[in-house]
C-alpha cells in the first residue's frame, strides 16, 4: 500500500458515515476513484457507481463494500440538555458509555455518553443500560440551549483517531466497512492497470447495517454478471471468544472467501484458483445460511446473479477499537485486480 492508497484509507477512516447519512463519505470516495474510473455516478440515495470501460469482452464484474457504519441517533432532549439515544445499526450497549461522540449536526457538536462514577454505582449493579437508557452530554444546562446546537435526529458517531499498531496492524472506528469501499475502489484501479477486457465496476453502498437497502437499489438497476463483496468477517485470535463462536480465521493470513449461501461454488472456486495461481494465501469460512452482507442482497436480484462474499479479517467489530492487518486488505485489492483482468474466462453455469 503505497502514500497515496493509505491516505484514501485514512480519510474513509476519519470521515464519519452513519447509516442514513453517508454523503461525506461517499464525496471522499467519489473523489478518489474519479482519478482512473471512465465514469463515476450516483443514485438519489447516495449509492456511488464507478465504472472501467473493458475491452472487447461483454463480461462485466462488479466489486462491491458499503460506505455506512454504525451509530446513534438523537432521539428525545430532555428539559437539562441531555440527549436521549436511539441506535444505528448493531451498536454495542458495552462499549457505549464512559466515550468521546460527535454529532453531526449543521455544523458538528462534541459530547460524551455519560458513565456514572464506579463510587456511585451501586456494588452489586451488573447490567448494561441499553443505549436507549443512555444520553450523551454536550455541556449545556437546558433543551433550549441544546436545541440551538442540535435537533432530534441528528446522527451521532463516536469521535476517534486511526491509529497505527505495532507492524502493519491498524486500528480505528469503522473499518466495517471503510475496509470494503477501500478494497472496491483499487481493485477496479488495479484491473484497469492490468488493461482488463471486462468491464469493472466498483460500487459503494448505502444503509447495509440497517437491512442491506442500498445493495438491494443497486442490484436492482445494475447488471452486472457477477458481483464480489468485500466486508470485514471476525478474527477471532484474540483472547475472550467463546468456544462455539471459534472459528479459524486469523490477522495477517490473508482475506476470507465464504462458502455457502449467496456465495456461488463456481465463483468461489474460480477465485480460489487463482489465488493458489497467484501465490496468495487466502482462509475459508462457512457461510451456512446467509453471509450477512450485502452479497445477500446481490445474489438474489432480477433472477440470480452470482455472487461471492470476501472478508477481511478484523478483531473486535462494531467497537471504536476495530483492528485488521493492512497487508491483509492490500493483498485483497490485488486479488481483486487479478479477478477482474481475468473475468471474461469465468465459466459460471450452475
Amino acid at each position: 500500500m503505497n502514500e497515496r492508497q493509505r491516505t484514501f484509507l485514512d480519510d474513509l477512516l476519519q470521515t464519519a458515515s452513519p447509516s442514513g447519512f453517508e454523503h461525506a463519505g461517499q464525496r471522499v470516495w467519489v473523489e478518489y476513484v474519479e482519478q482512473f474510473a471512465d465514469d463515476v455516478r450516483m443514485d438519489a440515495y447516495g449509492n456511488a457507481v464507478a465504472v472501467y470501460q473493458g475491452g472487447a469482452s461483454n463480461v462485466e464484474i462488479a466489486f462491491a463494500g458499503h460506505a455506512d457504519e454504525i451509530g446513534f441517533m438523537i432521539r428525545d432532549i430532555t428539559d437539562d440538555g441531555f440527549l436521549k439515544l436511539t441506535s444505528v445499526g448493531g451498536s454495542d450497549k458495552t462499549v457505549s458509555r464512559g466515550q468521546h461522540v460527535t454529532v453531526h449536526a449543521d455544523t458538528p457538536v462534541h459530547g460524551v455518553i455519560g458513565q456514572t462514577a464506579i463510587h456511585l454505582r451501586d456494588s452489586d449493579e451488573a447490567a448494561v443500560a441499553d443505549i436507549s437508557e443512555q444520553h450523551v452530554d454536550i455541556g449545556v444546562d437546558s433543551r433550549e440551549m441544546a436545541e440551538e446546537l442540535v435537533e432530534i435526529g441528528d446522527p451521532i458517531t463516536f469521535t476517534n483517531e486511526t491509529a497505527s499498531l505495532q507492524g502493519t496492524r491498524l486500528s480505528a472506528r469503522g473499518m466495517d466497512n471503510r475496509i470494503g469501499v477501500w478494497a472496491a475502489a483499487e481493485g477496479l484501479r488495479r484491473a484497469a492497470e492490468r488493461n482488463a477486457d471486462a468491464t469493472i465496476y466498483a460500487v459503494s453502498t448505502v444503509q447495509e447495517e440497517i437491512g442491506l437497502q442500498g445493495a438491494q437499489m443497486v442490484g436492482f438497476g445494475l447488471t452486472p454478471d457477477m458481483f464480489i463483496v468485500i466486508d470485514v468477517t471476525h478474527a477471532t485470535d484474540s483472547p475472550g471468544i467463546p468456544g462455539e463462536k471459534h472459528n479459524s480465521v486469523e490477522l495477517g493470513e490473508g482475506p476470507v472467501i465464504a462458502r455457502g449461501s449467496a456465495n456461488h461454488p463456481q465463483l468461489v472456486d474460480t477465485v480460489r484458483r487463482i489465488a493458489a495461481g497467484e501465490g496468495i494465501d487466502v482462509q475459508l469460512q462457512a457461510a451456512s445460511s446467509s453471509t450477512g452482507t450485502d452479497a445477500d442482497a446481490f445474489y438474489t436480484s432480477r433472477s440470480g446473479v452470482p455472487s461471492l462474499s470476501i472478508g477481511l479479517p478484523n478483531r473486535y467489530m462494531h467497537t471504536p477499537v476495530e483492528v485488521i492487518d493492512t497487508d491483509d486488505l492490500d493483498v485483497l485489492a490485488d486479488l481483486l485486480g487479478i479477478v477482474g483482468a481475468e473475468a471474461d474466462g469465468f465459466e459460471l453455469r450452475p
